[in-house]
């Protein structure tokens, strides 16, 4: 046994321990803070006796464990800040407290009351512990016995060193050591009466016996014992059942919902209000009866039980029409517990040093990605999978911030379909590997730069996953629902003056909706304005052709994964498939099918992904018009959901909603729009169509300008090279002026996945943009996707940027290349080294457009989707958009 100056400050306790050594944490299993207190009270007075640093953590309700005038470093903390934020406060000062420091941390079963959860009382000691043991310190804590589940005590017994039970009787405190770590005598697990200094070892029977049988032991099955959270809903099933049969009265249901709805629904107060408004006991009940674990089921998850709720409240027409869930929810809990028991901890707290958190988050996903389940949660994870038996299912992302008002997080985490095909050890293995992948993408680039941009980064982001059966039929070894997409209660791209944007829009796909919510670069949707379903942005035949949907996806049962074929495949080959409620037969080419068979050839009636007699021969558009001005109304929000929609055998339609969050997109205000007369020589810019984002007036501060025929001759290495200079250039303007608008335009479409197709950015390179514009000359095929519901376009329309295409061969759209080529760059000057490309990409002034006492102004008209860029002789007016920050 090594030297020590540590001491409990009984020196009969010491020696019954055999010393206390550097790093020992104690403790202390009690009835009563009293009895805690009588032990902290000796331990105190030795440390400022011997002049040890002392630290006391106060974060309890009970009453403070040491004296105010005692000579200590007192922290007071509330756990209700969050356990991430907790942990680091306790972290930073047990690290200015220094080595050899004594510590008294007020009992610890107040925590899982703020935390709801013993699963999580367990994860912070097992952080803590070794914390205080490589610092060489002495630790106390205090645990109220017989108040947690295994959950709890389980890891605490695991990881302290020292791990005392104290009892009250007759007017003694007996003390019984029960771990005691790297030391042993004769008599160290016996009782112990506490008298005075000394510590005696009881051994007689009747005293031991009446002690112990007078302490309520909890038994051989401690390991079955309901903590904190399970206690909380048995009590609430009780008063549930009660108050159905008379024997309470309703207000203790109401106050039995309240206390539950932070424990397992949400903190945030606003969707709390929701919920209160529209959820009931019983359905947080039912929400526990299908979930894994503990903690918050998550943004997304809330979203989905809400939207449900609100909807099956309003009417029983909508009610009708939904599509039932059978949805499993996995608590945050898990997710803080699988990085806890893996040794990922640390490595994801240094994601909050926004300097190099992307090289510590590498390596965090790594460890994800190859980490363990509890054994308990693995059985419960096959319980789940044993329920779905051979149907596909999606885990979804479901984080505490995710889905909230001011935070959508669109596509930042990962979802993951699961086929669900093969033997049960394989289908479980599937599973756990999809989970591994969503809790390694909370930790992905975009992720963290998503929430560095909105100073999110030291807040709690716990993950919780939403598991729901994959919405559709098998048609023959393809599993799809025949309809899916996204909607928007408001519509910010008005193509048509007879479009009311408060009617709200819906983008439609065939097959699995992965189509409406990820851009597909070489394929496009149906875009419905809700109150003029007949009106397209196409303008003819031709038109609704070529931009008609190509490509499905969908779920290969006998490949076992997701997948996407020939939309005039599938449409050919499934009988049962409600073909005319999901295509057109395509005029033109039938003809020439009827000539074709007349010559002997085999040919399919040729058809196109229209939705025509969906949206024109059913109430399809009334239903999805009424369901999202109920959830708009009910929100006081504009909402943004995503839906499938399966026909039954008597033609009926079913909708499934599967998320629903409040839509980040700025009203199409109306702006009176300055009546100017501009020369033909003050032109620069002119656009008629594809506008979406605010009506604005702004005066231009800088313009991007990557040049259309040098970049198109361009191999594909060199464009995204291209792609990364903006990147740079976005940077570097950031830093030079705030507020700033800045004019970015370029060839094809941004943020695509092609290169051959336009410029690949992400969002984070082009963030300080105020107006981005695609110019159509990649191709004579391609047009701007006006991808409303993809997650890059939902950024765009989040930070509120104004999106604009531009058809440079159309009569009605103009760009005056002339002076953005002869108007002086500053690209090497805000990128050093980048000369290479100084005649691709030119960044230059808007006042070296014009003399010192004009402006360059933008005006742009959602309603009339109207753009112009002029040099004017008055500033602005209207207040413009701001750069991002």
């Amino acid at each position: 046994m090594k030297d020590s100056n540590f001491s409990t400050g009984l020196p009969g306790l010491d020696k019954i321990l055999r010393g206390i050594l550097p790093g020992d944490n104690v403790v202390w299993a009690v009835d009563s803070y009293e009895d805690y207190q009588a032990l902290v009270t000796p331990y105190a007075d030795y440390a400022i006796r011997t002049s040890l640093p002392l630290v006391y953590f106060q974060f309890a309700d009970h009453p403070a464990l040491l004296p105010e005038d005692t000579p200590a470093q007192v922290y007071h903390l509330d756990p209700n800040e969050g356990f991430e934020t907790f942990v680091g406060h306790i972290h930073q000062a047990i690290r200015e407290a220094g080595r050899g420091a004594c510590h008294i941390f007020d009992c610890l079963s107040l925590l899982a009351n703020c935390w709801y959860s013993d699963q999580m009382l367990g994860n912070f000691f097992k952080l803590t512990c070794p914390y205080l043991f490589d610092l060489e310190t002495l630790a106390y804590f205090g645990l109220f016995r017989n108040h947690h589940s295994s959950h709890a005590i389980d890891p605490i017994t695991e990881t302290t060193q020292i791990f005392l039970d104290v009892y009250h009787h007759h007017g003694y405190r007996f003390i019984r050591p029960l771990k005691v770590q790297h030391r042993y005598s004769a008599t160290m697990n016996m009782l112990h009466r506490w008298d005075g200094d000394k510590v005696i070892p009881v051994s007689d029977s009747l005293t031991i016996s009446e002690i112990l049988t007078s302490a309520k032991w909890s038994g051989l099955h401690s390991d079955r014992r309901p903590g904190f959270w399970e206690t909380n809903f048995i009590e609430a099933q009780e008063v549930l059942h009660e108050v159905r049969t008379g024997l309470r009265p309703a207000e203790d249901e109401n106050e039995s919902f309240d206390r539950l709805l932070p424990m397992v629904i949400t903190r945030d107060t606003t969707m709390q209000d929701l919920a209160k408004k529209y959820l009931s006991l019983e359905d947080v009940l039912d929400v526990r009866r299908r979930m894994i674990g503990t903690g918050l089921i998550g943004g997304k998850a809330v979203g989905m039980l809400l939207a449900r709720a609100i909807l099956k409240r309003s009417s029983q027409a909508l009610r009708e029409r939904l599509e039932p869930h059978d949805s499993f929810f996995i608590g945050s809990d898990v997710f803080y517990t699988y990085l806890v028991r893996n040794g990922i901890w640390s490595t994801r707290q240094q994601q909050r040093d926004t300097e190099d958190f992307y090289e510590h988050a590498t390596r965090a996903r790594r460890l994800i990605i190859t980490g363990k389940f509890p054994e308990h949660t693995i059985r419960q994870f096959q319980e789940m999978v044993d329920y779905f038996g051979q149907s596909p299912f999606i885990v979804r992302s479901s984080s505490l911030l995710e889905d909230n008002f001011g935070n959508a997080f669109a596509g930042k985490y990962e979802s993951v379909f699961c086929a669900n095909q093969g033997p049960r050890t394989q289908r479980l293995e599937d599973f756990l590997a999809a989970v591994r992948t969503i809790y390694a993408s909370s930790m992905s680039e975009r992720a963290l730069r998503y929430r560095a941009r909105r100073d999110m980064l030291d807040k709690d982001e716990q993950m919780g996953l939403l598991v729901m059966r994959v919405s559709g039929k098998a048609y023959g070894k393809q599993f799809y629902p025949p309809i899916a997409g996204v909607g928007f209660s408001f519509n910010p791209y008005v193509w048509s003056k007879d479009i009311d944007p408060e009617a709200g829009v819906i983008r439609l796909v065939f097959g699995l909706g992965t189509r409406a919510v990820d851009r597909s670069d070489d394929d496009y949707t149906r875009l419905v304005a809700l109150n003029a379903p007949s009106r397209r942005p196409e303008h003819s035949f031709d038109e609704v052709r070529q931009y008609a949907q190509r490509r499905v996806d969908f779920i290969d049962m006998e490949a076992n994964h997701l997948a996407s074929g020939s939309a005039h495949t599938l449409l050919s080959d499934c009988a049962d498939l409600p073909i005319d409620l999901v295509s057109s037969v395509d005029a033109e080419s039938a003809r020439r099918a009827r000539e074709l068979r007349s010559h002997g050839r085999t040919v399919s009636e040729p058809r196109i992904v229209s939705f025509d007699k969906l949206l024109m021969n059913t109430d399809f558009v009334d239903t999805m018009r009424t369901m999202m001005q109920t959830l708009h109304e009910a929100y006081n929000y504009p909402v943004d959901i995503e839906f499938t929609t399966n026909i039954d055998e008597d033609d009926q339609y079913r909708i499934n909603l599967v998320q629903c969050r409040p839509l980040q997109v700025q009203g199409a205000e109306v702006i009176e729009m300055p009546n100017i007369e501009v020369r033909d020589e003050d032109r620069i810019i002119g656009a008629r169509s594809a506008v979406i984002g605010q009506s604005r007036i702004v005066n231009v501060d800088t313009f991007i300008y990557v040049v259309p025929k040098l970049y198109g001759a361009l191999p594909v290495r060199d464009r995204y090279e291209v792609a990364r200079l903006l990147g740079d250039i976005n940077r570097a303007l950031k830093t030079q002026k705030d507020e700033a608008v800045t004019v970015l335009l370029g060839p094809g479409r941004w943020g695509t996945s092609s290169p051959s197709l336009g410029i690949p950015v992400a969002y984070s390179d082009i963030n300080g943009v105020s107006i981005l514009c695609e110019i159509v000359s990649m191709r004579e095929d391609l047009i701007p996707d006006v991808s409303l519901g993809t997650h890059f376009l939902n950024e765009l329309v989040e930070m509120d940027m104004l999106y604009l295409a531009l058809f440079p061969s159309e009569d009605n759209s103009y760009l005056n290349e002339d002076m953005f080529l002869s108007a002086s760059s500053r690209l090497t000057e805000l990128v050093p080294g980048s000369e290479k490309w100084q005649d691709t990409v030119r960044v230059f002034d808007a006042s070296s457009l014009s003399p010192s006492n004009r402006f360059v102004t933008l005006t742009a008209n959602a309603i009339e989707q109207k753009v112009d860029c002029f040099i004017s002789d008055e500033r602005a007016q209207t207040p413009g958009i701001p750069a991002q920050k």
